[in-house]
């Protein structure tokens, strides 16, 4: 490893305080409810994070609620509740029974005159009142100089070593409008490090896409902890992403963290579902691409030695490792893809044509499903390759206003036909039950992703479906079909799926 880590100034461990409830809920369209948070909350504990800012319980009656739900019933992380340097806000955090009170107030010359409208000395009193009276009734408090990074160093220091010395037990940078750079982020922080000896937090903003690495720099200065949110949500941008500064400590630094990295990915998925607000496939750790290789070039030397191609092992972020079929595909990776439909046999010769015909495929835009690959791999080697416990033989859906989508579907499953029938929230949801009435709950299959897209404009549009699908020892298949119309798309996929993992559990009979 070529990283110079000689002038850092590490600490032996970084604690992780998580802000996906509070700033996390901030991103516009974003709103939780109280089970959803409580949810979360739970997760975050098993995750391992070492403090959860449940909410700003001033807020509103349902923030209080939540507030106070996640006090009482998370037990392994601590609960902070956030305030503004007022009593009444302050109050309302002890009235949850937190077990850190989160008090904020601006800083700089610009919030000063436009926001708060008062002098730096009003602020600078208003602060250390407010860590005393938290202190006073005898929990711990965080003081957060709101917008640090824009405001004049020895101001800040002044404010900083204020609530310190009023009993502080943690003080918090912010970058409140992801104005930093990592080089100067690194300086601001040291500056402050040599200067308070209480725990020193950061909290950036990703305004300009900065803020893991501006939280990576503030470390590398000696801040004990980091302000983060799953998927890196928050208002405008987002905040610093709790998945890949975790994994960053953990690697690339060789820091302590209470993290459970193995829990990353569901995590994220969790909050994903909640949120709405979609990972992009190319998101570090836990997007969906994060371990996936198309390129022949890679494919090849990943199959010979994994870290030739990525940076930490997938199962170590609860990630799988996926050879995608495209037009920069090799023979490697179409082998790898025959091999996962029980297809071992294919002689060298054979495999060459078939992955120029795979790429050929490709590059006219179209979507390589496993279909797809078994249409082409039987043309080449003239035989039937794939013989498949499950066929989709009929569907039929009804659906209207006012009525309940329902659906019916006859699946021929080792060459026995059975008819299935179900109804749900969409027509979708209807087939899935229907093949669930069949084969049960999707044979044990919890779906965890469904995407859909259009490969064509239009109303007569493709709809090209991929899920993913996980069985009960936690493998994960994925399943792609393409289709005028979505729901015969979504059976196919299904399907797909369904197979894959019969011939996966036989496999490991």
């Amino acid at each position: 490893m070529n990283i110079d880590r000689e002038d850092f100034r590490l600490p032996r461990r970084v604690y992780i305080y998580d802000c996906t409830l509070r700033d996390g809920e901030q991103t516009p369209g974003v709103a939780l409810t109280v089970e959803e948070k409580v949810t979360i909350a739970r997760q975050l504990e098993k995750l391992g994070v070492d403090i959860i800012e449940a909410g700003f319980p001033a807020n509103s009656e349902g923030e209080m609620d939540a507030v106070r739900r996640i006090s009482k019933e998370v037990s392994n992380s601590r609960v902070s509740g956030l305030s503004r340097v007022l009593k009444k806000d302050i109050d309302a955090c002890l009235d949850c029974d937190v077990d850190l009170v989160h008090t904020f107030v601006s800083t700089s010359d610009v919030h000063l005159k436009y926001q708060m409208k008062k002098t730096r000395e009003e602020i600078y009193s208003m602060a250390v009142e407010a860590v005393e009276y938290v202190k006073e009734h005898g929990v711990p408090c965080l003081f957060s100089a709101m917008d640090a990074t824009r405001t004049e160093m020895s101001y800040l220091l002044e404010i900083l070593k204020g609530a310190e010395k009023a009993g502080a037990d943690i003080v918090n940078i912010p970058d409140t409008v992801g104005f930093m750079v990592p080089s100067s982020m690194r300086k601001f922080m040291g500056r402050i490090r040599d200067e308070i000896h209480v725990v020193l937090d950061v909290h950036c903003h990703n305004d300009y896409g900065l803020a893991v690495a501006n939280t990576l720099a503030a470390v590398e200065a000696g801040a004990d902890e980091v302000q983060v949110t799953v998927n890196g949500i928050g208002e405008r941008a987002g905040n610093a992403a709790l998945e890949p500064i975790v994994a960053a400590l953990l690697t690339t630094y060789d820091v302590d963290v209470n993290i459970e990295p193995k829990y990353l990915t569901e995590t994220s998925q969790l909050v994903e579902r909640y949120t709405g607000v979609a990972l992009s496939p190319c998101t570090p750790i836990v997007g969906r691409n994060a371990f996936a290789h198309e390129s022949g070039i890679h494919v090849h030397g990943l199959i010979g030695k994994a870290s030739t191609f990525e940076p930490i092992e997938p199962e170590d972020v609860g990630q799988k490792r996926r050879f995608v079929i495209g037009k920069l595909t090799g023979r490697h990776s179409v082998r790898v893809a025959l091999d996962e439909l029980g297809i071992t046999e294919v002689p060298e010769e054979s495999l060459l044509k078939i992955t120029r015909r795979v790429k050929e495929l490709a590059e006219r835009n179209k979507l390589v499903s496993d279909v797809d690959l078994l249409s082409i791999t039987e043309d080449v080697m003239q035989t039937k390759m794939f013989h498949p416990y499950v066929t989709l033989e009929e569907l039929v859906v009804t659906t209207g206003l006012n009525i309940p989508p329902s659906a019916t579907v006859k699946l021929k499953i080792n060459g026995e036909e059975k008819i299935g029938q179900g109804t749900g929230v969409g027509p979708v949801d209807a087939a899935a039950k229907a093949i669930e009435e069949i084969v049960g709950p999707i044979a044990n299959l919890r779906l965890q992703k469904f995407d859909l897209s259009a490969l064509t404009g239009g109303t007569d549009a493709l709809g090209a479906i991929r899920i993913s699908v996980e069985d009960r020892q936690k493998n994960v298949f994925e399943a792609s079909a393409v289709h005028e119309d979505i729901v015969v798309a979504s059976v196919n996929a299904f399907v797909q799926a369904l197979n894959k993992a019969m011939y996966a559990a036989d496999k490991s009979k």
